[in-house]
């Protein structure tokens, strides 16, 4: 806790900006800390910046029935929102998906929450090998009836040299096809859509006014402190956007800020404005809302046009995949579907 606050005091004195809107307990375990150490935090960050009045604070959480013991404790230090990784609401998808926790104390986890906090949120994890339609329909459907007033969607993902990837070569499971992923990722939308809970940004739904504050920082490619073992950070410095990433070991992050106030591993100006744009619209077009012009233009110092193929972008706003007016760029719920092949094929 005292390594935290002294490199949030570090961060605290690059920062031009000091009015903070939202703050946000994630990675790792976040949910294993004492409610005492997330007082702490907050009333250190409050003590070196000014809240909004509205400032959302969230905190992920695993829903064990130890971690959701101590979910009263993390609202009275000042938490407003809570982020819970429920993964599933079938036993036999959360014992693949390797979690702790079972289909009941991820319900009792999710009732203990709302009788702390007003703004809960739940992930789930859909195009699950063997999971049909049916059985996705029935999870999703059930989990907006317990739902508060946001939903992270996942379709699984296989990252290279990991377990899954290696069960994956030994033909242990297959993934689902590529137009049956598509299939389920249109019923979610449709069926979220109808529920009052549309999707924001590709994997996440909510309804309107209950959007992740955090997430749209990055999503807007706004500034943010990153602040921990394995964070990371973007900041305005002496007028240059610099990432920040920190030490990912607990153990040589503590070393570094004991020796020298902070822990941060690389420092790195993000001087080439093209790979700021392309970075901003890979960021910006996965929101329903799109890139504003406006903010684009604020964000890399030149306007977006000067970034477009437009011989290459009518042809995907005739196909619907694309979507432009005279205040923005956006990619339709088709086109954000097939979002990582559309940038290339716009950018100059």
């Amino acid at each position: 806790m005292a390594a935290l606050l002294r490199e949030l005091d570090y961060f605290a004195d690059q920062t031009v900006q000091k009015k903070l809107t939202s703050i946000f307990f994630g990675g790792g375990t976040p949910s294993l800390m004492a409610s005492e150490t997330v007082a702490a935090l907050i009333e250190g960050a409050r003590s070196r910046f000014t809240f909004a009045d509205d400032i959302e604070i969230t905190l992920e959480a695993n829903p064990t029935s130890v971690e959701a013991a101590s979910f009263a404790g993390y609202r009275q230090a000042g938490v407003t929102r809570l982020s819970l990784g429920v993964q599933s609401m079938r036993g036999d998808a959360l014992k693949f998906l390797g979690r702790e926790h079972s289909v009941r104390e991820a319900l009792q986890a999710i009732e203990l929450a709302r009788e702390s906090f007003q703004n809960i949120s739940f992930d789930l994890i859909y195009a699950l090998p063997g999971q049909s339609g049916s059985d996705w329909k029935a999870d999703l459907e059930r989990a907006l009836t317990l739902a508060g007033d946001h939903l992270s969607l996942y379709q699984l993902t296989i990252e290279p040299n990991t377990g899954f990837a290696g069960a994956v070569r030994r033909g242990e499971f297959a993934i689902p096809a590529e137009e049956n992923a598509e299939e389920l990722f249109e019923m979610t939308q449709r069926i979220c859509a109808d529920a009052g809970r549309p999707a924001y940004e590709i994997s996440n739904h909510a309804r309107p006014g209950f959007e992740c504050r955090h997430n749209l920082t990055y999503w807007r490619y706004g500034e943010y402190i990153g602040v921990g073992p394995g964070a990371h950070g973007r900041l305005i410095r002496e007028g240059m956007r610099t990432a920040f990433q920190q030490k990912k070991r607990p153990e040589s992050w503590l070393e570094a800020v004991e020796a020298a106030d902070h822990g941060t591993e690389t420092t790195e100006p993000l001087t080439h404005r093209l790979e700021c744009a392309e970075e901003l619209l890979l960021m910006g077009l996965r929101l329903d809302e799109g890139v504003w012009f406006e903010n684009f233009s604020a964000a890399i110092g030149a306007p977006m046009e000067e970034f477009l193929r437009r011989d290459r972008l009518v042809p995907l706003i005739d196909a619907g995949l694309m979507e432009m007016d005279e205040r923005r760029l956006r990619a339709t719920g088709r086109g954000r579907l097939v979002l990582n092949s559309l940038l290339p094929e716009i950018l100059v």
